[in-house]
């Protein structure tokens, strides 16, 4: 009931605050822009290189796809990052406590949204860069995984961040979070663990081990442990920061 009370009130107010901010509506498109421009701009690319250099870069389109499977949750979570800090600064949450939209409510809100649209935008831009071909089921348990990076980057934003400054920096600062899964890639299967620290691993490496065919020949065994490992390594870090969150707004 709380949950829906501040799906009522507060999503109308969210569609407002996009549609007025061009950057937020920016990073919203970001993710079909990049896609687009992957299923335009790669083959050519693949060509060039295998006609001047001799190197074949198929062998990485599944790379290449899954940094979509990341993108998209990500740039979803700093919108809502962005958002929540405009809330803070303009004393919406303060003003919660007189209103009945609870916070806990709020909050439910904030974390199920991202995720909501996460999971969407990750099926919908993983298809149209057209570099793979993966089954829909397995990228819906892909975009599952990933959409914790929604709520994950929301909440870091608004933690850590004391305005929208702060906020474009830690923006950046955050982007490095892409690249160990790009080192994983490259190293034995073993080693690869090493990348889990980082919480965008789980749904690269789920990724290409569901479009590489893993799981018709090993079973659920091949890819289940990225997909548990990687919701509730993700859980947890939400929760963190939840509680981080809770303290400054209380």
């Amino acid at each position: 009931m709380r949950a829906a009370q501040a799906i009522r009130g507060l999503a109308p107010v969210d569609v407002k605050s996009v549609a007025r901010d061009s950057m937020l509506r920016w990073l919203l498109v970001l993710p079909l822009l990049i896609a687009l421009l992957m299923r335009w701009g790669v083959p050519p690319v693949t060509a060039r290189l295998d006609e001047r250099f001799a190197f074949a870069l198929e062998p990485y389109y599944a790379l290449i796809a899954s940094f979509m499977a990341m993108l998209a949750p990500m740039l979803v979570g700093i919108v809502i990052g962005f958002l929540l800090l405009d809330q803070r600064d303009d004393g919406t949450l303060a003003a919660l406590r007189v209103t009945p939209v609870s916070l806990n409510g709020f909050l439910v809100y904030r974390i199920a949204t991202p995720l909501v649209v996460s999971v969407a935008l990750t099926m919908v831009v993983v298809p149209i860069t057209g570099l793979v071909e993966i089954r829909p089921l397995a990228l819906f348990l892909v975009a599952v995984v990933a959409s914790p990076l929604g709520p994950l980057f929301a909440l870091f934003l608004a933690s850590f961040a004391n305005n929208k400054v702060q906020g474009f920096a830690l923006m950046k600062a955050a982007s490095i979070l892409n690249w160990p899964p790009v080192i994983a890639y490259f190293l034995p299967s073993g080693w690869q663990w090493a990348a889990g620290i980082v919480p965008t691993y789980w749904p690269a490496k789920l990724f290409w081990v569901l479009e590489a065919g893993e799981a018709g020949e090993v079973g659920w065994l091949g890819w289940m442990p990225y997909l548990v490992v990687g919701i509730a390594y993700q859980a947890l870090l939400v929760a963190l920061l939840l509680r981080r969150f809770n303290r400054i707004v209380s």
